[in-house]
């Protein structure tokens, strides 16, 4: 059973998610909370296995709470459920030490796989934001005139355009479309790509790809 907190100001939203959550036994809602001050109290007492955590509500928003509920429950994963798409948002939550980040567009089957895979240990972001992840790394990155370290043959040609598409945000099926391929082939490539570099998700390829000057 995989326990969840829900820190979100509208409870609407949060209903909506409880009963979205209730509806797979693998998961429980264990506590909610409308604002940074309250899931800090809560969470000590609760000491969830993932905290779901809006960004933008009253008071302390969700990315400067995360350090101070990590503090307060170390063994939590805290995935920000957001609205927002501002890059610096999506870099400070993962900097802050977010396991995940994704936007409440997403599809439930994302979400619950996305919940599963951040207890897993692997960074979850939603797919339509890896391209500015990747344009927040870059900013952050060396100095112009260094050179970084190149692959060499540790990638095909072809796992190496894919990993440029993975690094632009692309999804399996549009990556299909755009190299006229079947989208079972570019799962292939997808999990020999991050076998290869002993990776475990596409966000560590988007870093690996603007790390190695391939993005």
């Amino acid at each position: 059973m995989i326990r969840i907190m829900l820190v979100d100001d509208h409870t609407l939203f949060r209903r909506g998610l409880k009963a979205l959550l209730s509806g797979d036994p693998s998961f429980a809602v264990v506590g909610e909370a409308g604002d940074a001050g309250e899931a800090l109290r809560r969470v000590a007492e609760l000491r969830p296995d993932v905290v779901l955590l809006d960004n933008h509500m009253p008071g302390v928003n969700g990315v400067e709470a995360i350090a101070a509920i990590r503090e307060a429950a170390p063994a939590a994963r805290v995935i920000v459920l957001t609205v927002s798409e501002d890059e610096d948002d999506l870099a400070r939550a993962l900097t802050a030490g977010a396991a995940g980040y994704l936007l409440k567009t997403v599809e439930s089957e994302v979400l619950t796989d996305s919940i599963r895979r951040a207890l897993a240990g692997e960074a979850v972001v939603s797919p339509e934001l890896t391209h500015k992840l990747v344009k927040a790394l870059r900013a952050a990155s060396a100095p112009a005139g260094s050179s970084a370290a190149q692959p060499g043959e540790m990638l095909s040609p072809r796992e190496r355009e894919i990993l440029r598409a993975i690094a632009a945000g692309a999804s399996n099926k549009e990556i299909a479309r755009l190299l006229g391929i079947a989208e079972t082939t570019v799962k292939v490539h997808v999990q020999h790509i991050l076998r290869k570099l002993n990776l475990s998700s596409r966000v560590q390829a988007a870093v690996f790809a603007v790390e190695q000057g391939l993005a």
